[in-house]
C-alpha cells in the first residue's frame, strides 16, 4: 500500500534533537510531521537505551538548558518514581512524556516504527520528497515537504541527497586543535549499551554465557579510567567503535558490546576485589539491545564550527543555542583500547592539562551549523551538525542537541512564514528567530527579549516587597529538597584554600560598606589572606587577568574554626546590576565553609589553569556576609530580558520575612488591551537533571497565583493557577481585557518562603 501526504516541515529522526524541532515547529504554525524509525522517542535518551540527557549545567551553574527540552525533563520528574542515576536508569515513564508532547501538539503528525528510505530529488539542491516504509504494516510512505531536518544522528537524508559529509578525527594541520590528533584519520568515538540491576534480599550467582567475554585483569577496569565503582550499572565506558564502522556493522557492534557486558557483570560478581561482596545480591535486571551512537557523519553546513569556538566562547551573530558540556573526546576503540576516556584514567582530576584545556563554555552555537550547504531546502540537528570531530566532543551531548532542534524547527517555520530562503536565515532574519527563541523559553548567551509586541517592556513595575541579600553562613538553611548531587562526588562542608577561590556577589546598591568571611584557622597562629574583588562581565567569566580590579586587600584570620573576618571595602559609586567575584588567594592553612543554602546567582568558582577558573562543587555558595544587604532582586528585573542569572541576577524575589501572598504589578499610563500573559518562573536550572528526585517540583517555584487586572477601580481575576510546577507558564485569557495595571499574585510556592519570577509578558491580540 502507497500512501502520499505532504507536509510544510519534515523531520527525520524521533531523538531529542529531532522531537525538538518537530514541536518547535508545529507550535509556530506549520504542518509538520516526526519520522522515527524505533517504536519510542527519545533516542539515545528513550528507555531502549536509556543514556541520561547531559548539558551544560553538568560544569556550569545555572546552565540548565530551558525551552522544550526543559518542559520534558521537568514533567518526567514530577510524575516519575525512579531515581534518575547514570545510564541504564531510564524508565518508559519517559517515553510516555514525549509521547504525551506529541499528541498535545497541534500541527503535528508522528510517524513511528517508519524507516527513511532515500530522498526524491526536485533538483540537485532541492528535496521534493522522501521515501519511507511502516514496519510491518505493509505501508510505504512518499512524504512531501517544503522544508526537511535531517536528526538521524547518521545523516543518511543528508547522505541520500548528495551532501558533502565527514567522518573521521581532522589532523592537527587542518585547524590547529588543541584535542585534535598529529595526522587525520578514520576514528570516531564509539557506541555503548548499558545494564541496571536490582537489589535482592539474598545473595544471587551469575554465570555468564560461554561466548561472554571472560574479565581476569583487575588494572583493565582500575588502572585504565574504567572503574565499576557503583554496584546499580550505569557505565558509560561499555563502548566500543574501531575498528568497526559505526553506521554498516552496528550490528556487529551490538553484538560485541553485549558478549562485554556481560563479561564486565561476571566480572564484578565472581571475581572483581573491590566489587564481589557488593553485588552479592544484585541482578540484572535489564540490558540494552539498541547501541547508543556517539560519532558517524557530520554534515557540512554553512559553517564548520571548530573546537576554538567553545574553547574562546565565540560570540555569532546567528547564535540560536548554547553548550558547556567539556571537549570529551572518547578513546577509539572504547573497550578494545588500553585506556578509556582520558579524564577518567586521570580519575576526573581537574587541574591535570588535560582537564585544563578540556573545560569549555558556556559557548554559542551558530544557525549556519545546522543548514546544510549542499541542498537549500536541508538542515540538521544532533550529533550529525557541521562541527569538527574535537568540536563534537562538547556538541553532542543530548541537552545541547535538544536546543539545536528547537532552533531548526523555529527557524524552518520562520522561513515559510516568510518566504525565505534557509541559507538565508543567518543574514536576513537572524533577530526574528532569536526572539521566537526566547519568547518560546530558550536562552541564549548574547540576546535579550526585545519584542516590540510585547507590551510588558512598556510598563512601570512595582512590587508588594523586594529581598534584600545578605549573604549567608554555615548554619543558613535554603530550600533545596530534593535537589542533591551524585553519590560518588565530593560532600563539602569547608574547603582549604590551596587554590585561589572566587564567590559572586550581584551588586543591588552603589555602595558596599563591608563583606564578611566566616574562614577556619587550623594552625596555632593568626594566618593572613590576600583576598582581590574583581569586576566580571557574567557569572560564567572565568579568567582571573584582564579582569578590573575593584580591589585588593589583605586580612588577618584569627585562630579557630568558622571566624567571622571583616573586609573593610568601604565601596562608592559601583556597577549597579552587575556581578562582582571575591576571590581569595592561596593559604592551605585555613578553610572557608560551604554556606547552608545556596544563594540564586551567587556561586563559588576555583582556580584550575594560569587564567582559567571553574564551577565549584555544583553551584554551591560560599559563606560571606555583606553590608548593607543588597536590592539585587528588584521588581524591575522581569523585564530586563534575561530569564535566568547571568550579568546579573534578573530575578524578582520577594521578602521571604513578610510571606505569601506576594504581587508583582505592571502598569502602563494608557490603557493596552491584553489577551496573553507568559510567565517564566525559577527552577530546575542550577544543575542537571541528575541532582533532581523523584517527583520533584522546585521549591522556588510558584505553585498557585493569580492573574488580575484593575477594571472600574477594583482588582478582577482573571485566571486562578493552582499547582504549577512548570518554569514557563503561558495564559491565553478567554476574552482580552483593557487595562493599565496587571498583577501577578503569588499565593503559594513549592516550598520557598518567597515569590520569585524571572519574566512576565503581554501581548494583544495576535
Amino acid at each position: 500500500m502507497v500512501k502520499n501526504v505532504s507536509y510544510d516541515v519534515v523531520v527525520v529522526g524521533g531523538g531529542l534533537a529531532g522531537l525538538c524541532a518537530a514541536v518547535a515547529s508545529a507550535r509556530n504554525g506549520k504542518s509538520t510531521c516526526l519520522v522515527h524509525n524505533r517504536p519510542v522517542l527519545g533516542g539515545n535518551s528513550s528507555s531502549e537505551i536509556r543514556v541520561t540527557p547531559h548539558g551544560a549545567a553538568a560544569f556550569h551553574a545555572y546552565a540548565r538548558e530551558t525551552g522544550i527540552i526543559s518542559e520534558l525533563l521537568i514533567q518526567e520528574r514530577a510524575q516519575n518514581h525512579e531515581e534518575i542515576f547514570e545510564n541504564g536508569w531510564t524508565n518508559s515513564i519517559w517515553d510516555v512524556v514525549q509521547y504525551d508532547l506529541v499528541q498535545q501538539t497541534e500541527n503535528l503528525t508522528l510517524y513511528l516504527n517508519t524507516d527513511f528510505q532515500k530522498v526524491i530529488m526536485r533538483n540537485e539542491r532541492n528535496i521534493k520528497a522522501i521515501e519511507a516504509t511502516v514496519q510491518s504494516a505493509e505501508i510505504e510512505l512518499q512524504i512531501a515537504g517544503e522544508i526537511f531536518v535531517d536528526c538521524t544522528g547518521d545523516g543518511i537524508v543528508a547522505h541520500s541527497a548528495g551532501c558533502e559529509s565527514r567522518m573521521g578525527s581532522e589532523g592537527r594541520d587542518e585547524f590547529n586543535e588543541p584535542h585534535a590528533p598529529e595526522v587525520p584519520s578514520g576514528d570516531v568515538m564509539g557506541s555503548s549499551i548499558h545494564f541496571k540491576t536490582k537489589r535482592l534480599d539474598y545473595s544471587v550467582p551469575f554465570e555468564a554465557p560461554e561466548w561472554a567475554i571472560h574479565y581476569e585483569d583487575a588494572s583493565f577496569f582500575y588502572e585504565n579510567g574504567r572503574p565499576p565503582k557503583e554496584e546499580r550499572g550505569g557505565y558509560w565506558w561499555l563502548e566500543i567503535g574501531v575498528p568497526f564502522h559505526t553506521i554498516h556493522e552496528n550490528e556487529e557492534i551490538r553484538h560485541e558490546l553485549t558478549r562485554h557486558a556481560l563479561g564486565v557483570w561476571d566480572w564484578m560478581k565472581n571475581r572483581d576485589p573491590k566489587m564481589k561482596e557488593l553485588t552479592k545480591n544484585y541482578a540484572l535486571d535489564w540490558i540494552g539491545q539498541v547501541p547508543g551512537k556517539r560519532e558517524s557523519r557530520r554534515i557540512m553546513g554553512h559553517y564548520l564550527m571548530t573546537e576554538h569556538d567553545p574553547q574562546q566562547c565565540t560570540v555569532f551573530e546567528d547564535e540560536v543555542g548554547f553548550g558547556g558540556w567539556f571537549i570529551d573526546l572518547h578513546t577509539p576503540g572504547g573497550l578494545l583500547a588500553q585506556h578509556s576516556e582520558p579524564a577518567s584514567g586521570e580519575d576526573y582530576n581537574t587541574f591535570t592539562e588535560y582537564a585544563v584545556k578540556s573545560y569549555a563554555g558556556p559557548y554559542g552555537v551558530p544557525l549556519r551549523c545546522l543548514i546544510a550547504k549542499d541542498v537549500d531546502n536541508l538542515m540538521m540537528a544532533g550529533r550529525n551538525v557541521s562541527v569538527t570531530h574535537a568540536a563534537l566532543g562538547t556538541v553532542r551531548v543530548m541537552g545541547t542537541t535538544a536546543l539545536l532542534g528547537q532552533a531548526v524547527g523555529t527557524a524552518a517555520a520562520i522561513a515559510l512564514r516568510q518566504n525565505i530562503l534557509i541559507s538565508n536565515l543567518p543574514q536576513n532574519v537572524v533577530h526574528t528567530i532569536q526572539q521566537q527563541l526566547l519568547r518560546d523559553g530558550c536562552f541564549l548567551l548574547n540576546s535579550k527579549n526585545e519584542d516590540p509586541e510585547d507590551l510588558a517592556l512598556q510598563a512601570r513595575v512595582t512590587s508588594s516587597s523586594d529581598a534584600l541579600e545578605y549573604g549567608a553562613g554555615p548554619n543558613d538553611l535554603g530550600f533545596h529538597q530534593g535537589l542533591s548531587i551524585w553519590k560518588d562526588q565530593p560532600q563539602y562542608t569547608a574547603i582549604e584554600l590551596k587554590t585561589r577561590r572566587g564567590q559572586l556577589i550581584a551588586v543591588g546598591a552603589d555602595q558596599i560598606d563591608t563583606i564578611t568571611l566566616c574562614l577556619s584557622n587550623h594552625t596555632a597562629s593568626i594566618q593572613q589572606l590576600d583576598i582581590e574583588l574583581l569586576g566580571v562581565r557574567d557569572i560564567w567569566d572565568y579568567r582571573i587577568e584582564e579582569l578590573p580590579v575593584i580591589l585588593k586587600t589583605r586580612v588577618d584570620v584569627p585562630i579557630g574554626e568558622q571566624q567571622w573576618v571583616d573586609i573593610p571595602v568601604n565601596l562608592h559609586g559601583l556597577n549597579v546590576g552587575t556581578f562582582m567575584r571575591l576571590d581569595v588567594l592561596p593559604n592551605p592553612q585555613v578553610s572557608w565553609p560551604i554556606a547552608g543554602k545556596i544563594i540564586t546567582g551567587h556561586m563559588a568558582s576555583y582556580q584550575i589553569g594560569e587564567n582559567k577558573m571553574r564551577r565549584f562543587g555544583s553551584g554551591h555558595t560560599l559563606s560571606y556576609k555583606i553590608m548593607p544587604g543588597q536590592p539585587c532582586y528588584p521588581a524591575q528585573n522581569i523585564t530586563n530580558g534575561v530569564t535566568r542569572p547571568a550579568g546579573f541576577t534578573n530575578l524578582w524575589k520577594s521578602e521571604s520575612t513578610q510571606g505569601l501572598p506576594q504581587w508583582i504589578t505592571l502598569s502602563w499610563d494608557q490603557e493596552v488591551e491584553i489577551e496573553t500573559i507568559e510567565l517564566t518562573f525559577p527552577g530546575h536550572l542550577i544543575r542537571e537533571l541528575h541532582a533532581y528526585s523523584p517527583f520533584y517540583r522546585d521549591p522556588q517555584c510558584p505553585k498557585d497565583y493569580n492573574l488580575e487586572a484593575w477594571i472600574d477601580g477594583t482588582w478582577e481575576v482573571l485566571l486562578e493557577i493552582s499547582g504549577n510546577y512548570q518554569r514557563r507558564r503561558s495564559h491565553r485569557l478567554p476574552t482580552a481585557v483593557l487595562t493599565d495595571r496587571l498583577r501577578v499574585m503569588v499565593t503559594a510556592t513549592n516550598g520557598d518562603p518567597s515569590a520569585q519570577i524571572y519574566e512576565i509578558r503581554c501581548y494583544g491580540n495576535e
